[in-house]
């Protein structure tokens, strides 16, 4: 079913806006949100773009947990679960950028076998 090949894409964006928007990064909160759109735009433009954004989504969240790992550390704090919490995210995102290759998505975005990353 499409919706399940979709929706970590679209769940991925709004974790991606949640997390601009606690840095207070309100353009990029709107870039992420207007992924959710594009996944009903049958296009390959639009494909190839919430596919982009996904890895570059999954590397935000592997700097994010890195970053944070290594204050927690420098503090002695424990860091294993925001780790694997983090890296589960990271996976998402990058689940779903994997999943824009599917027979069923490529149809959706109207991309061509021979398109592929």
């Amino acid at each position: 079913m499409l919706a399940m090949l979709l929706l970590p894409a679209a769940l991925s964006a709004l974790a991606l806006a949640a997390h601009f928007l606690r840095d207070g990064q309100l353009f990029f909160v709107l870039c992420a949100l207007a992924l959710i759109p594009l996944l009903f735009v049958r296009r390959a433009w639009a494909g190839r773009v919430v596919q982009g954004a996904m890895a570059i989504g999954a590397v935000i969240w592997a700097q994010v947990a890195w970053g944070i790992a290594q204050q927690r550390l420098a503090l002695g704090e424990p860091y294993l679960r925001m780790a694997v919490i983090l890296g589960g995210v990271a996976a998402v995102a990058l689940l779903a950028a994997v999943l824009i290759q599917t027979r069923r998505a490529r149809r959706h975005f109207r991309l061509q076998s021979a398109d592929v990353l």
